[in-house]
């Protein structure tokens, strides 16, 4: 018979034969089957879920109504193979789609960012080297984390200043051009990177350890950034605590880019000044280049509020 860790390792490979990728649902599910296993559990039910979650962590209701769904799906396949496993009801922690209110950042908010992910401590200053260049290059293009992440250093054309995506969302792949200076940057990041680590590095963005930056390391550091700055308050026991999150620098970048180009002039023959052009092409493609089907539905006016539009 197998074991719910194995049983977790089957189900983790078939769902990405279909193309899922899984990885936070993966960084959930194997903490959840952790615990049912140190309590002997041999099946998934509603009572070791439910333990599972006092212990686990304080989280808000919407988090845990998520997780609920992560750990719903895996009952299912399981109870599908032998009945013994329960599948815990969608009813018990009740919810509803709330889409976070997106935090605009300022110039100097960007700034102050920057700076002190250049001061995180470093057993070899890759750390901060890779931070502050991550979240520098987020705001200037408005790449998902996800996206950023999955980057090779085979994927930044140095030389013409192009980033291709191989990895966006829903598997699209899109070309991404960048300024002079952020062309610099990222020059001066990998040559610097590679003479920390010693040899060439396949993943663009790596870790003191010399791997790839993973999505929890990029938010974690994000967070404490963000807390030496007081953009969130202080937490204690490494916690990530509440605030502005690291996914609305793209929000800031989308909504940026759109008030610079509505508050451009047009000419007079009513088509957009080159001002108004974003990677000299109209603002109604902007969704194309952040790989987004249509921005509008992502942010909306009354979202952004009137301060950043001033």
């Amino acid at each position: 018979m197998r074991t719910l860790s194995q049983e977790l390792d089957r189900y983790l490979s078939i769902r990405r034969s279909l193309g899922y990728k899984l990885s936070t649902e993966e960084r959930i599910l194997r903490k959840f089957v952790a615990f049912a296993e140190r309590e002997n559990a041999e099946s998934v039910s509603t009572a070791i879920f439910l333990r599972w979650k006092d212990l686990f962590g304080k989280a808000n209701k919407q988090t845990w109504a998520h997780r609920l769904g992560m750990v719903r799906l895996f009952a299912q396949w399981l109870h599908s193979m032998d009945s013994k496993h329960e599948v815990p009801p969608r009813s018990l922690i009740p919810s509803r789609i709330r889409r976070p209110h997106p935090y605009i950042y300022s110039e100097d908010d960007i700034r102050r960012i920057v700076e002190a992910a250049a001061e995180l401590p470093s057993i070899n200053g890759i750390r901060a080297l890779t931070c502050s260049t991550l979240f520098g290059l987020i705001a200037v293009t408005g790449l998902r984390v996800s996206e950023a992440l999955s980057l090779d250093a085979a994927d930044i054309d140095l030389e013409n200043g192009v980033v291709t995506l191989r990895q966006g969302k829903l598997g699209k792949a899109r070309l991404l051009p960048v300024a002079d200076c952020t062309k610099t940057r990222l020059a001066d990041y990998a040559k610097e990177r590679d003479r920390l680590l010693g040899a060439p590095s396949t993943a663009f963005f790596v870790s003191d350890r010399g791997e790839r930056l993973t999505d929890c390391g990029a938010r974690y550091n994000f967070a404490v950034v963000c807390q030496s700055i007081g953009l969130r308050p202080s937490q204690k026991f490494h916690r990530h605590g509440r605030g502005p999150r690291i996914h609305d620098l793209r929000h800031t970048f989308a909504v940026r880019t759109l008030v610079t180009g509505i508050a451009a002039p047009r000419t007079r023959h009513g088509r957009c000044s080159s001002s108004r052009r974003i990677w000299g092409t109209p603002i109604r493609r902007i969704p194309t280049g952040m790989g987004s089907a249509q921005i509008g539905v992502k942010i909306s006016f009354k979202d952004v509020g009137v301060t950043a539009l001033s």
